[in-house]
């Protein structure tokens, strides 16, 4: 918050009694309030915009920045409504880095991947380096954590009693993340915590994957007001006649804009203004090589959406959204000074970006360093288990059995699962993965130190032909997830992680083909981003040569824990059906030997 004496300066900037600190002229304004185009100046004092007008001569003084914009559009700084930022890798910083010059100036987080493992009162740091990076971040709390049916282990569970702490505080802007399930079958905790955000008028952030008719609207006594899960066109558009603000995601590996964009091109024009863009789960690659919302709203103009609609929903529909258009969304006086100067509407290339008042790109040229902080040892991965044994990988049957007919957790895309039942050979009591029949092993290990778990399982459509790959950076509780063909290979590559303090790792033959180290909370790193893309491009080699034909493996890897991804997960207490909402044994019969 600011100062009493603060907001007199701002209201004396706004009257031109004080001079702008920066002001951008000659460029043509993209309103996205009223939908127009317009020639415009900006006046801009400390972090905010203090005129928005024809002339703004009386707006600059000695020490004014003076922005020459002839040719340009000025257009708001886009916000990603929805995102887990840690799964990019990256820590804030980098992050920052890697998305605020493609136009990126505010995030929607919930910060969760933090709060598994490090606890509610570690963001505190996380919060520091946020406040010094030129990135925004809107933090809603999680209605509760874990998220997992039945519930998995964490370093720490998001309660009813910390909503009733923290919603109260301007750090939290709503309930993150709210599953339908949780209200479903009223859990507690979750129908405290609306009720508490209600209390407080801020708003239920959604997560409804596949949620029509009843099912929906059952959700919707919930009064959630956001949702980001939609996987067809039919869905989003119920969802949107239903009142939900509907969110377009088109992740690293979930690239629904596609198909959800059709609720508007062939569905009802009017769902657009009520529609804004998340990104969800992100690459350091996938930044790299396509960008982030810039991409989103090039996707969506090429989709047939005005070059206005699609910037409208990059920008203020999201604010409105999040109940935070009164800071950011659009260039008025009064906002956040987070402006993109771009090429023009209908290409959308993003050449300057003003971001917390700072010119941070100009011309495409980074003007300010971004340094990740000091990390405190708290934050410094750890991953609290023994070394693992060969024997631990090893599903052991009676030894009288000769076949098992297992139940796999079969992956047919990133964000959908469904059982395949599959005979395995029962070898000395242990059944096999079979490379010919596309079954490997998988286990999930609780890597907190509080009661040291470890699931068993099988996995198809992963097309692995020996090898094995693991990862600690596995939402939404980041225990260690290892997969694999071959014993040996597994537990090397769980004891990898274990001694570097979590990261990704691919192993074939007794030999580390790639690895990537994870320092911080053993789910991010500050590697620089090329570095990272490097790093990540030799993960998803080595896993290729493993065999496996699955876009990118370690991303599927990280995912299998998620237990609202329908229909089957696996996590550190089981197997799990979340359509029953209950573990399941994966050993579904066996046949003894004559």
């Amino acid at each position: 918050m600011i100062s009493v004496n603060e907001l007199g300066n701002y209201i004396d900037a706004g009257a031109a009694k004080i001079s702008a600190d920066i002001v951008i002229e000659n460029g043509t304004l993209i309103n996205v309030d009223t939908s127009e185009y317009y020639l415009a100046n900006v006046a801009i004092y400390k972090e905010r915009i203090v005129a928005v007008d024809s002339d703004i001569s009386d707006y600059i003084g000695e020490n004014t920045k003076r922005i020459d914009a002839t040719g340009k559009y000025l257009a708001p700084g886009m916000i990603d409504g929805h995102i887990h930022v840690e799964c990019s890798k990256m820590g804030m910083t980098r992050f920052a880095q890697a998305v605020v010059p493609r136009g990126t100036t505010s995030i929607v987080s919930g910060l969760d991947e933090y709060i598994s493992v490090i606890g509610v009162d570690g963001l505190d740091e996380i919060f520091d380096e946020i406040d010094h990076s030129p990135l925004k971040v809107f933090w809603g709390l999680p209605y509760k954590t874990p998220y997992t049916i039945p519930k998995s282990t964490i370093a720490y569970n998001v309660s009813a009693a910390d909503h009733e702490k923290i919603q109260p505080t301007e750090r939290s802007y709503g309930v993150w993340e709210t599953v339908r399930e949780a209200i479903e079958t009223k859990d507690e905790d979750t129908l405290k915590a609306i009720l508490i955000s209600q209390k407080y008028h801020k708003p239920i952030f959604g997560c409804s994957p596949m949620a029509t008719g009843k099912d929906l609207n059952q959700f919707l006594m919930g009064r959630v007001h956001v949702d980001h899960e939609s996987y067809s066109h039919e869905e989003f558009l119920e969802k949107a006649r239903k009142g939900i603000h509907t969110v377009i995601r088109e992740s690293s590996v979930t690239k629904f804009l596609k198909e959800n964009i059709r609720a508007i091109t062939e569905g009802a024009p009017g769902v657009a203004r009520h529609t804004s863009f998340c990104s969800d789960d992100v690459t350091a690659h996938d930044l790299l090589k396509n960008g982030h919302l810039d991409h989103m709203v090039h996707l969506a103009i090429k989709a047939g959406v005005s070059p206005m609609t699609a910037i409208q929903m990059a920008t203020l529909n999201g604010a409105e959204a999040y109940h935070i258009d009164d800071q950011v969304g659009s260039i008025a006086p009064g906002k956040d000074a987070d402006i993109l100067l771009v090429d023009q509407p209908g290409t959308f290339n993003v050449e300057s970006v003003i971001s917390k008042g700072k010119v941070i790109i100009l011309n495409q040229e980074e003007q300010v360093e971004f340094v990740p902080p000091v990390r405190s040892k708290r934050l410094q991965g750890s991953l609290k288990h023994d070394l693992m044994q060969k024997s631990d990988f090893m599903y052991q049957v009676d030894q009288n059995d000769q076949t098992a007919v297992v139940r796999t957790i079969n992956s047919i895309g990133p964000f959908v699962r469904k059982a395949k039942d599959v005979e395995l050979d029962v070898t000395s009591g242990i059944v096999m993965p079979d490379v010919n029949k596309d079954v490997a092993m998988v286990s999930v290990i609780e890597r907190f130190g509080i009661n040291q778990n470890q699931s068993l399982g099988f996995i198809s459509g992963w097309s692995l032909q020996n090898g094995a790959i693991a990862t600690s950076a596995s939402p939404d509780d980041n225990n260690l997830v290892v997969a694999g063909v071959d014993f040996d290979d597994m537990t090397l590559a769980a004891n990898t992680l274990i001694q570097n303090g979590g990261g990704q790792v691919v192993v074939k033959d007794g030999k580390i083909l790639a690895l990537l180290e994870l320092p911080i909370a053993g789910i991010t790193t500050d590697l620089p981003l090329d570095q990272l893309v490097q790093k990540e491009l030799e993960l998803k080699r080595a896993a290729n040569e493993l065999g496996s034909r699955l876009p990118d493996p370690l991303f599927y890897l990280s995912f299998l824990p998620i237990t609202a991804i329908p229909d089957l997960a696996i996590t550190d207490g089981g197997n799990v059906d979340y359509t029953k909402l209950s573990y399941f044994n994966p050993i579904q019969s066996t046949t003894k030997k004559n």
